[in-house]
């Protein structure tokens, strides 16, 4: 799906219907068909190539400078119905006149750039409107971050009062989830570190024109950038301490149970290891005694007795 967005002078944010007409605009390519690509890659002449990688799920962060064409993949954090969370490759694109974002799905970061909050991004300010992306997407991260370090709570306090697999496994996709966060992060610093540095090169800025305050808000995009891989990391410690402490209960609850389990056998061996001495087809003592059957039953409770006070007194019971 192809979408073309341009700011007018007025500050109104109005949707272009011809491409052909596209000048200061912004190009949404989302899950685009391969006619789209050849499309935009025409109009806008960008090898088709750097728009199909920004398509590939495992295609990792990266910044290209080529032939007057500024493309770089960031990774988008991803929320699904279902509550589960993942990363998304985003390419951005810049050619001389025009703002180019493509993704393989549609997501909250881009769709929030839209006709109600117009006032808050200018497609043709296209240094700004490419930091305000990156700054959105670190938003999300530590949004998302938190509905994560929530979720995880209210796990921990299920587990506490029963160690269902179920939670188990919601702790292990959250796990998962972390490892792609710190991942994508980690490769987005790397970008922001590198677009940094290349604002001060002469062929950058004949595609993005760098001012002090475009400078000064990447800066500040990399320090939030930071601030989630380091909540990222606190959290993926904080979870493995978790899952290890919850272990060892699962560990200690069935060593107990097994000890319990073996004083039972051991108690209820007794009264049969004696009713067995005294069932053998030969002359026992109290054979022949009125009374022979309830000492035979009192010798066996009082032994059982006993060994179930040791037992007590060993912590079995």
């Amino acid at each position: 799906m192809l979408r073309i967005y341009k700011t007018e002078s007025n500050g109104r944010l109005v949707k272009l219907k011809r491409i052909s007409s596209a000048t200061h605009s912004w190009f949404n390519l989302v899950n685009p068909s391969g006619k789209e690509i050849e499309e935009v890659s025409s109009v806008l002449k960008v090898d088709a190539d750097i728009l199909r990688n920004s398509l590939d799920a495992d295609e990792r962060s990266r910044v290209e400078l080529d032939e007057g064409v500024f493309s770089t993949i960031v990774n988008l954090p991803l929320l699904d119905e279902d509550g589960n969370f993942d990363t998304l490759p985003c390419g951005l694109v810049f050619t001389t006149s025009n703002l180019l974002t493509i993704c393989s799905r549609d997501n909250r970061i881009l769709s929030s750039f839209n006709k109600n909050t117009a006032k808050t991004f200018n497609t043709q300010e296209r240094t700004k409107f490419m930091l305000s992306i990156l700054y959105k997407i670190t938003q999300f991260y530590l949004r998302y971050l938190a509905i994560i370090n929530r979720k995880t709570e209210r796990i921990e306090d299920a587990l506490k009062q029963t160690t269902s697999n179920e939670e188990l496994f919601q702790l292990i996709g959250i796990q998962k989830s972390l490892v792609y966060f710190t991942t994508a992060l980690r490769d987005n610093q790397l970008v922001l570190e590198k677009i940094l540095r290349m604002t001060k090169s002469p062929a950058t800025s004949k595609i993005l024109a760098f001012t002090e305050d475009d400078t000064d808000m990447l800066e500040d995009v990399i320090v939030e950038n930071k601030q989630a891989i380091e909540m990222v990391d606190m959290h993926r410690s904080i979870l493995e301490g978790m899952m290890d402490g919850f272990a060892s209960i699962i560990n200690n609850n069935v060593n107990q149970i097994m000890k319990f389990l073996a004083a039972i056998t051991i108690v209820l061996s007794i009264p049969t290891m004696v009713a067995s001495f005294w069932g053998m087809n030969v002359g026992v003592p109290a054979a022949a005694a009125v009374y022979g059957f309830w000492i035979v039953i009192a010798f066996s409770a009082l032994i059982t007795l006993l060994v179930i006070i040791y037992f007590r007194k060993k912590g079995m019971f």
